[in-house]
């Protein structure tokens, strides 16, 4: 849990040193604006809140690792709140007010998360889980979109270290198998998710773990 606040918060420090012709630029989701990534981070945040006041007496139904479902295709932004998502993003104009709702509403799922009893199963999307696994799968939320806040971007700082490394094990838990020891964790990430296509040599190394890939995780 320790870990997610970390991972959220060099997130959250990360888009309040944006300039605001940053928020304009590409991000690495496709098809969204780093406006719209931050959009929708704050959409997460809420998200979060939300399940953390959610409690649940019902046995666990998922962890870190099963909370993620495994799409065909990645998103095409037809979903109604991927579409959402953009509009309001742009409803904000003024890239200062969308760093302060994330500051003011992603503080608020920060301290939520501390507070929070590791032990305790909250409910979300229909599932249950323990606050402690769901802060977790949230760890890999949070580094795959700091990498992709990062994408076009060089001058934002990378995910911290340890957070890369927690996420590269949980979508090697999602996959079935470990990503190659050549790869370092952000190859890995990116590589396992399609945000970058592997090169000929990354085939090799990955052998028939390209067969799994990409996961487009939902």
């Amino acid at each position: 849990m320790d870990l997610f606040v970390r991972s959220w918060a060099a997130l959250r420090a990360a888009v309040a040193e944006l300039p605001d012709q940053d928020f304009a630029r590409p991000s690495g989701c496709a098809g969204w604006l780093v406006r719209d990534l931050v959009c929708h981070l704050v959409i997460d945040a809420q998200d979060v809140l939300i399940t953390l006041a959610t409690p649940d007496d019902g046995e666990a139904t998922v962890d870190a690792v099963t909370y993620w479902n495994l799409q065909d295709a990645p998103p095409t932004g037809d979903d109604p709140l991927d579409a959402l998502t953009v509009r309001l993003a742009a409803a904000y104009q003024d890239p200062g007010l969308l760093r302060f709702h994330l500051d003011d509403i992603g503080s608020a799922a920060g301290r939520a998360a501390v507070l929070a009893d590791p032990a305790a199963r909250v409910s979300t999307q229909d599932q249950v889980l323990t606050a402690a696994d769901y802060l977790t799968a949230y760890v890999l939320e949070w580094t795959l979109h700091h990498l992709d806040l990062a994408a076009h971007l060089p001058a934002v700082p990378p995910p911290p270290a340890e957070g890369l490394a927690r996420a590269r094990s949980l979508l090697e838990e999602i996959a079935g198998a470990p990503f190659p020891a050549a790869l370092t964790d952000t190859d890995a990430l990116l590589l396992g998710t399609g945000r970058r296509s592997p090169t000929e040599a990354q085939r090799t190394e990955l052998g028939s773990l390209t067969d799994r890939l990409p996961l487009h995780l939902g």
